[in-house]
């Protein structure tokens, strides 16, 4: 059996890892992953309510809603003059599949490899 190379993310390339990178880079912060863990356990919430028992300046908390925003991943809605936050369930889903999808390529490398080290 040879040991055939195929390239990396075979079915992930170009567009399709450009289109998700700004998703995997705005959950990279620490701040926004525990925003969007929030808006996960609570629904659609203020800025008040976010940054509620924490640190964070409201201003900062907009910024990284803003930038979740950017990436698909949050969207506001404006409530008479109150501007709420809600979760973007389907942008976290995407991002879900693409990374499975790395796992199934990993999975399958790594029993080639077996394989041939087993030979």
């Amino acid at each position: 059996m040879s040991l055939r190379r195929e390239p990396p993310l075979r079915r992930l390339k170009g567009p399709a890892l450009r289109e998700y990178a700004p998703t995997f880079a705005a959950l990279g912060d620490e701040t926004r992953l525990h925003l969007v863990a929030a808006m996960c356990v609570g629904g659609t919430m203020s800025i008040t309510q976010l940054t509620a028992g924490t640190a964070i300046t409201r201003q900062a908390v907009t910024r990284h809603l803003q930038i979740l925003a950017d990436a698909g991943l949050v969207r506001d809605v404006k409530l008479g003059r109150e501007r709420l936050w809600a979760l973007e369930p389907t942008r976290l889903e995407q991002a879900r599949h693409s990374l499975d999808m790395i796992a199934q390529q990993w999975d399958h490398a790594l029993m080639r490899l077996k394989a041939t080290l087993e030979q």
